[in-house]
């Protein structure tokens, strides 16, 4: 199965050109990444584990199914590979096809078995601000809150919305995963990190380049998970 579509990303003058860059790391997936790519997912609660990335091909970031990966010669897409095992793959093409083309998510211009080219987003995700001490202004929260009404709008269901799944870029706010926005069942965690910006963040962190080491992060981050399975189930 594929799937593709032109967007803004390149102009009509270079939509010829596009193509021709696109086949071209087609091919590169399917001989130099795919065959020589380490990659496991033993929980599916816990990031996929990549051992090996070939070269050129580089690790952008993992999540819980799937690795994203980018070729120095296409700086504006990434490679979007599921691990063995894991599905979502449909589910999350078909995500982008509702989603379309808005400034606040990336977009979807191709997709095989297990694998999605993705337009890529650049900026720093919230969880890393806070490591990096870089103040988070509201406009990028709001941003955020627009995408996610707008997807809804789309017959979507924003889930999984926390500070490593959005980005700030030159100020504004992105939607960086979109790959579980066909679940239906309620989710609370974009709710709840707006209540902790409000509340704790803006009064008491943004008046202050105060970088967080991540093991306070990821104490925090599994403290709130721990928190909402045994609340949710009450």
């Amino acid at each position: 199965m594929s799937f593709f579509r032109q967007s803004d990303f390149v102009g009509d003058d270079r939509s010829s050109q596009a193509q021709e860059d696109l086949d071209r790391l087609i091919e590169s997936i399917h001989q130099e990444l795919i065959p020589h790519l380490e990659m496991e997912s033993p929980n599916p609660r816990n990031p996929v584990i990549v051992h090996r990335v070939p070269e050129p091909w580089q690790l952008l970031g993992t999540g819980n199914y799937a690795g994203v990966f980018y070729h120095s010669d296409y700086s504006d897409l990434v490679v979007k590979i599921y691990a063995t095992g894991r599905l979502g793959w449909e589910d999350e093409l078909e995500v982008y096809r509702r989603l379309g083309s808005h400034p606040s998510f990336s977009e979807c211009f191709y997709a095989e078995n297990n694998f999605l080219i993705l337009k890529r987003l650049h900026g720093v995700t919230l969880y890393d601000c806070m490591h990096r001490g870089l103040k988070i202004p509201k406009r990028v929260i709001k941003d955020i809150d627009r995408a996610l009404e707008y997807a809804r709008s789309c017959g979507l269901y924003p889930h999984d919305v926390h500070g490593r799944n959005v980005m700030m870029s030159d100020g504004r706010g992105l939607v960086v995963d979109v790959s579980d926005f066909l679940e239906e069942e309620p989710c609370l965690a974009w709710k709840d990190l707006k209540k902790a910006y409000y509340l704790l963040y803006l009064p008491l962190f943004s008046w202050h380049r105060l970088r967080v080491p991540y093991p306070i992060l990821d104490l925090v981050r599994g403290s709130y998970r721990l928190f909402r399975r045994v609340f949710d189930r009450r």
